[in-house]
């Protein structure tokens, strides 16, 4: 067991992780890059002093002011001063400051040009630099070197020192990265706080007060809770309707139980019907909890969703034959929650099946705008009703033959979503009901 429990799915952690491996990924980086560049560095600037020198030493030889032995002298002293050491080979004679590298350097003075050569003994790293020269006729090479161990020992000094200060600005780069997550992060602790007091009820929404990157979390959450609020206001509804619809029929049959009359054919079969009046209603709620469907949450599908619904309707309407007219992809998605549009299309197949005498017909379009459309060849409602269809409370079916039931709702659902129902006359007799929702900006 680990003495401090990391979790590695902490969002914190994941990014504490990869900052402070990449941090650490670039300052070792540049630590091996100075190391290299540095001693590059050094070599060059050591090459280019040893250049100067032996062209000025050749360039004193030529001009005559100075003798060979001269040069010789001064090269010579030169090397007891500034560490350096030199071969020159003229006129068939080879001598060096220091006898010691004689040998080793002897096979550079075969080579006729010039060149920068590093040469290695008894642990030492020496620098050279080879330049042949023409005096009097006659052909010399000049080597000029120095020892570079000293300054590679400099430069490895200088290099773990820098080492020193990147493993400081290393921690301090990390300590900032934690500093910098922790105040990045304070928006989703605040979110959390939010999401708490909300499930325990202190408040009713999110605030939209986040960063960018949390807006499509904090709307669609918004969103999901005005869903379930409207669904429980439906939900609400359709138990005040259903309890309405009931409360007639039970209270008839209960005045007939409790009449001292007795009950013969005649009141016996009134009570049949309320009975089956009862039955029907609850059979008509018990579809309508069916028609949401496996999707709830989810955008239509508005094929798809259609199809499920055409074929329970069948199942539920076997006398009853319903079409299928659609001109949407079936893989076009509209912006529209698929309880809603189920609900939306159930509950006009619901009354199309029930008021049918034999077709109805749907038929989906999905352009600009989601188009919903059903008939049917029922006995229809009179044209002084239909524009009562869809208010809440007025219960058109209990007044006349035709339809009423759950068309509140469907109203409810359709303004949701910015758009329109109409209601007309259907060709074949019955209601042809039009349903329109502008999907416009966002069919997938």
């Amino acid at each position: 067991m680990s003495l401090f429990p990391v979790n590695r799915r902490s969002l914190r952690v994941r990014l504490l992780a990869w900052l402070s491996g990449i941090a650490l990924v670039v300052t070792g980086t540049t630590w091996l890059l100075h190391g290299i560049l540095l001693e590059d560095l050094a070599r060059d600037f050591l090459g280019e002093r040893l250049e100067r020198e032996a062209r000025y030493a050749v360039e004193q030889l030529q001009q005559g002011g100075v003798s060979t032995p001269a040069v010789l002298e001064t090269a010579s002293r030169g090397s007891q001063i500034f560490h350096h050491l030199y071969v020159l080979r003229f006129a068939g004679n080879v001598s060096a400051s220091d006898k010691r590298w004689q040998s080793a350097l002897a096979p550079l003075l075969n080579q006729r040009n010039e060149a920068h050569v590093e040469v290695s003994q008894n642990g030492q790293h020496l620098l050279v630099y080879r330049q042949p020269f023409v005096l009097e006729g006659k052909s010399g090479v000049l080597l000029v070197g120095e020892d570079f161990s000293r300054v590679e020992q400099g430069l490895s000094q200088l290099h773990w020192w820098v080492a020193g200060i990147s493993a400081v600005l290393l921690v301090l780069l990390i300590t900032l990265n934690l500093f910098a997550v922790n105040r990045a992060l304070i928006p989703l602790s605040r979110l959390r706080r939010q999401l708490e007091q909300l499930q325990l009820g202190r408040r009713d929404r999110l605030s939209s007060d986040v960063p960018a990157e949390l807006d499509g979390l904090t709307s669609q959450l918004n969103r999901f809770m005005d869903e379930i609020d409207s669904r429980l206001q439906r939900s609400r509804d359709s138990v005040a309707n259903l309890s309405h619809a009931l409360k007639t029929p039970l209270a008839a049959v209960t005045q007939v139980l409790r009449g001292s009359r007795p009950i013969d054919e005649a009141r016996r079969q009134k009570l049949v019907e309320r009975l089956e009046e009862i039955h029907a209603l609850l059979d008509s709620e018990l579809r309508r909890s069916r028609i949401a469907g496996p999707h709830a949450g989810r955008m239509s599908l508005p094929h798809r969703d259609a199809s499920r619904l055409i074929d329970m309707f069948r199942s539920l309407y076997p006398d009853k034959t319903f079409r299928l007219d659609t001109q949407a992809d079936k893989e076009a998605r509209v912006p529209v929650e698929s309880q809603d549009f189920s609900e939306m299309l159930g509950i006009l197949l619901d009354n199309a099946g029930k008021w049918a005498h034999r077709d109805v017909t749907c038929r989906l379009t999905v352009t600009d705008a989601l188009r919903i459309r059903v008939a049917d060849d029922g006995p229809g409602i009179s044209e002084q009703y239909l524009p009562h269809l869809g208010q809440r409370g007025m219960r058109l079916d209990e007044q006349h033959p035709g339809y009423g039931l759950g068309l509140s709702i469907l109203d409810q659902l359709v303004t949701r979503y910015a758009g329109k129902t109409q209601f007309n006359a259907g060709a074949a007799g019955g209601l042809d009901v039009q349903v329109t929702i502008p999907v416009a900006d966002g069919v997938d």
